[in-house]
């Protein structure tokens, strides 16, 4: 029984990606419960100890670019469990760092794992489960892209509080061995036969252009949006970016195919997941900051506390599964980033003495919403994506990914240090200034609301292909199928 469950592909891909899906992603949020640990620890800045973080998310975005062509190159599975190999060997030298710089070079190279081994899970999900089964592949990929970001704060408090800040980065070698082992005896393998050479000149910029980009956005509201540091990021990175668009579409085998953009359903829904997920994850990220430093709530208890937008995005998926076939995405994701707009917007309402239950409630709301454009986006992006290319979308589709994280992030963070946190009160002292986050909160909404415009967009007939339960077409997308497409 058990050999003839792992012999299925879709189960072995489902679990392999899940488990190490889950600690990349974590990642990205574990560690932040434990920088004033990390400050104390080595008597360093703090500005120095946040660079715990930025190496992660830059160091992953430099690497993104490559991982399309690393799969489809060396086959899949060799790229995906040796990227999953350096990132649990590199969780562990974290653990073990010694000093400041040696866990910030381990970081980096975590970082660079973490972005091979997310874009080439995505294709072997998608090159496993066909078209129609593309709901279920959203359903799995929502675990580890929902639960994870979630889950870190939580687990990081846990950690820190009972053992030590050393086991945020350790809690990962466990998981990472056992889904390699799992995936050596289980995963089978896939490679493109004309994968092409190594496009340097298009790694270089893509590279250098992202992380550039996406260090100016996270480090924008430390430093300043005014600093010469952040502006010159920004200037070079889109120099970059721009320079790497002109080499891409003249390129005879480019690093990344940017003419799969030409492709209309995908390119929406990645336009959708992008201010969607600015909106999710810029909550994310303000939500414990609210709770920390405006009602003095612990980092435990601020992960607990926002921890149910998991439960309510989980819950709320396993209706959107079943309505995706007959409504199709469109609707489903426009009207759950609408959704989304209202609940986000009501913590602009929330004064300082809000019951935390009523955050809760938000939250569990706010994941409820997402749902609707989480598991349509996953479902519908790569139906008209060849197999062949499903390795280069899947890193496009995980670099928007990235600069969405950094967009939501980057500007709630920069509205709330545009307007103070904190205002001088009455003889000096400082005061909470509630207008700073609600400005932020509703700055959310906004991007929610933009994505909600553009899932309008979305063309339903183009995505039928997945929507089609044992082989069937839904009655009402039967004659818009006979329909040209409309570029």
């Amino acid at each position: 029984m058990f050999k003839r469950r792992f012999s299925d592909p879709r189960v072995v891909v489902s679990v392999v990606y899940v488990a190490s899906g889950f600690v990349a992603i974590m990642d990205s949020t574990i560690v932040n419960v434990a920088l004033p640990t990390l400050h104390r620890y080595f008597a360093s800045s703090g500005h120095a100890v946040d660079a715990v973080v930025v190496a992660y998310l830059v160091s992953m975005a430099v690497a993104i670019p490559a991982a399309g062509w690393a799969g489809d190159r060396f086959g899949a599975k060799p790229a995906f469990l040796s990227s999953l190999v350096v990132f649990w060997c590199a969780s562990g030298l974290c653990g073990l760092s010694a000093s400041l710089p040696e866990l910030l070079v381990a970081r980096v190279v975590q970082g660079m794992a973490a972005g091979v081994l997310l874009p080439t899970g995505t294709a072997m999900l998608y090159r496993t489960f066909p078209p129609e089964q593309r709901a279920e592949v959203a359903r799995i990929l929502v675990i580890p892209t929902v639960i994870a970001p979630a889950m870190g704060p939580v687990l990081g408090g846990w950690l820190v509080d009972q053992l030590s800040w050393r086991w945020v980065f350790f809690v990962n070698v466990p998981i990472g061995l056992v889904a390699t082992l799992f995936g050596l005896l289980w995963l089978r393998d896939h490679r493109e036969p004309a994968a092409g050479r190594f496009d340097l000149a298009g790694f270089l910029l893509a590279s250098s252009g992202f992380g550039l980009v996406l260090y100016a956005m996270t480090e924008g509201p430390t430093l300043g949006s005014a600093s010469p540091v952040i502006l010159g990021s920004l200037l070079l990175g889109l120099c970059a970016l721009g320079a790497f668009v002109r080499v891409e579409l003249r390129a005879p085998e480019p690093m990344v195919q940017l003419g799969l953009l030409r492709d209309r359903l995908f390119r929406t829904a990645n336009l959708v997941s992008l201010f969607g997920s600015a909106a999710f994850l810029g909550l994310l990220f303000m939500v414990p900051m609210f709770l920390q430093q405006a009602l003095g709530y612990s980092a435990l208890q601020s992960g607990l506390t926002s921890f149910p937008e998991a439960i309510g995005v989980i819950l709320s998926s396993q209706v959107v599964a079943r309505l995706y076939p007959r409504i199709g995405p469109r609707r489903l994701m426009a009207g759950g980033l609408l959704a989304v707009t209202l609940t986000v917007g009501s913590f602009s309402l929330l004064g300082l003495d809000v019951s935390p239950w009523l955050v809760r409630l938000l939250m569990f709301l706010t994941g409820c919403g997402m749902a609707y454009m989480f598991l349509p986006v996953q479902a519908a992006a790569f139906t008209a994506i060849s197999p062949a290319a499903t390795g280069r979308a899947s890193a496009l589709y995980n670099a928007q990914n990235q600069l969405g994280s950094a967009l939501g992030v980057g500007a709630l963070s920069s509205v709330l240090a545009a307007l103070g946190p904190t205002l001088m009160g009455v003889g000096g002292v400082a005061q909470v200034n509630l207008a700073a986050y609600r400005a932020s909160f509703l700055t959310a909404a906004a991007l929610a609301l933009v994505g909600a415009a553009v899932a309008l967009r979305v063309p339903d007939r183009d995505a039928a292909a997945s929507m089609r339960p044992r082989g069937t077409v839904p009655a009402e997308l039967a004659a818009e199928e006979a329909l040209p497409a409309r570029q």
